[in-house]
């Protein structure tokens, strides 16, 4: 999993130039918003809820900001929100699989096919690329909040399903991988060390990447941008490998 860690080591430092703050909020809002909808207010009995506010907490979101987007999902209102997915490929056939929570099913797919048609890729049908990625679990957690060392760490989370630990020294960040039936398993796991996640979300993980060179790579992590700056897109992931001479140029 070592080209994904890049990929994660890659997407915390550009987050942390706060550049992508309100997107970050945005995305942490929905969660919140369809977590609510989906289970109730309930924080005891939504276990998808306090993963939300987990992640919102995360990215620094104010305490009132959380609150009034829980009282807002917990209202008699008519917003919904839909969870929608969208796959394609970027030149060279880079898969793309793209995460969306939207109000607006046809304003959404309008603005996806619109990025792949200007980046000269190509929106395929729901499922052709599916087989292409392996959901899993991931928790980052801040290591200056683990008292015990990375291989003591690693012994406690294989009874919550873990897969992998990398550490991303230069962030101070352990990123845990499971299963995705193991998801819930972490959770409670971490629960137990009294570990608080910095994040944790269900990836997408590639089974195989592709290397490309390095112009070419840029230009796909720049549509990969254009897809992420959209305020429907949740996530997206894609199978392009992500060399240290990339990570050099870009961070």
């Amino acid at each position: 999993m070592a080209g994904h860690s890049k990929w994660a080591n890659i997407k915390h430092r550009k987050g942390a130039q706060d550049k992508r703050r309100a997107k970050l909020f945005t995305r942490a809002i929905k969660e919140i918003y369809v977590a609510v909808k989906e289970s109730g207010d309930d924080i005891s009995s939504n276990p998808r809820l306090r993963t939300a506010i987990q992640n919102a907490k995360g990215v620094n979101m104010p305490k009132d900001t959380i609150e009034r987007a829980i009282k807002k999902a917990s209202s008699n209102n008519d917003e919904t929100y839909t969870e929608t997915t969208y796959e394609g490929y970027a030149p060279n056939g880079i898969a793309l699989f793209i995460e969306c929570t939207t109000d607006n099913i046809n304003r959404t797919v309008a603005n996806v096919r619109a990025i792949f048609n200007k980046h000269n890729g190509e929106l395929g049908k729901n499922g052709s690329l599916e087989f292409l990625f392996k959901r899993m679990g991931v928790f980052s957690m801040e290591s200056s909040a683990i008292e015990i060392d990375k291989d003591s760490l690693e012994m406690e989370l294989i009874d919550g399903g873990l897969e992998e630990l990398d550490y991303l020294e230069t962030e101070g960040i352990y990123l845990a991988y499971t299963n995705f039936e193991d998801f819930g398993a972490m959770q409670k796991k971490l629960e137990e060390l009294n570990i608080t996640p910095k994040n944790s979300e269900i990836q997408r993980i590639p089974l195989d990447t592709k290397k490309l060179d390095l112009e070419t790579s840029k230009k796909v992590l720049d549509m990969v941008d254009k897809f992420e700056d959209e305020d429907d897109v949740q996530q997206v992931f894609h199978n392009m490998e992500i060399s240290e001479e990339l990570m050099n140029d870009i961070i």
